[in-house]
């Protein structure tokens, strides 16, 4: 199995230095947090993207995909009544469609639940339209850029937009594009969803609807550092002949960036040698 490391995790150092320290801990590539690396992502252009995967290259990682995609600039959402702040988000999806291409990254992970939110006044049934509307337009971009678009199911208590992945699954059915799927987050699925990770891994993904794999325990620290138990969704995502990256995202650093980084790797490594 190939483990990426969500590079936000080791933010507060220089971009070489987080590929020189994930490569020593053994994880195969960074999934980029677009505000970490470039401070207006607005800005970002093909050559600061090239580059960027020219240094992972040289420490011997790859650009795996982008998440975290909406943080910055300030003030986008896909469910917003105004159309003028939903056409200027999705232009922004686009624009890191593009981005993402240009680093060598195969897919986009479409959390961001602040820029999903129901607004004041509307009702769900209307934010979750729009937040369609523009997963749906965003494909086309993605197509022609060769990466697949992901909407994540978020736990409720992060968003009320799509917290399962029958929910996703239900947008992807509707909208019917190659290059808009879902994936699966341990953390959100262990508090949103009703059937344990392995059988959930085990009804889904055989439907090719999921894409990509994210990993953190539900009390939002690493995997190994909560009650989750990784070796069965291991099991499950070999069963299935998961073959994309096992991207590593905790929000909760304990001991610290690196400390977490290398004990999740540790863990994985672990229960990946113990199954094969």
């Amino acid at each position: 199995m190939n483990f990426a490391l969500c590079n936000e995790v080791l933010a507060p150092l220089p971009f070489p230095e987080q590929c020189a320290l994930a490569q020593r801990l053994g994880y195969s590539g960074l999934e980029l947090a677009p505000f970490t690396v470039v401070e207006d992502p607005l800005t970002w252009r093909e050559p600061q993207a090239r580059a960027l995967a020219r240094i992972a290259a040289d420490h011997g990682l790859r650009i795996t995909g982008l998440h975290w995609l909406l943080v910055k600039p300030e003030g986008l959402s896909i469910t917003h009544p105004d159309a003028a702040v939903r056409a200027r988000t999705l232009a922004f999806m686009q624009h890191l469609c593009e981005c993402c291409a240009a680093l060598g990254g195969e897919y986009l992970v479409h959390g961001s639940p602040q820029q999903r939110l129901v607004h004041e006044g509307d009702r769900h049934a209307q934010a979750l339209a729009r937040a369609t509307e523009c997963w749906a337009a965003v494909a086309d971009t993605a197509q022609r850029c060769g990466v697949t678009y992901c909407i994540e199911p978020l736990s409720p208590d992060q968003t009320p937009i799509v917290n399962t992945l029958a929910q996703a699954v239900a947008i992807l059915e509707a909208v019917r594009h190659p290059h808009l799927k879902t994936m699966l987050d341990t953390s959100s699925a262990g508090l949103a969803e009703s059937l344990a990770l392995p059988a959930l891994i085990d009804q889904w993904f055989p439907t090719g609807w999921v894409h990509h794999v994210q990993v953190n325990d539900p009390n939002r620290q690493g995997p190994g550092q909560g009650d989750m138990a990784f070796a069965p969704i291991l099991a499950a995502l070999r069963r299935q002949r998961y073959a994309g990256p096992i991207a590593v995202e905790p929000f909760v650093y304990v001991p610290d960036g690196p400390g977490c980084a290398a004990r999740a790797i540790g863990y994985l490594q672990g229960l990946s040698e113990q199954a094969s």
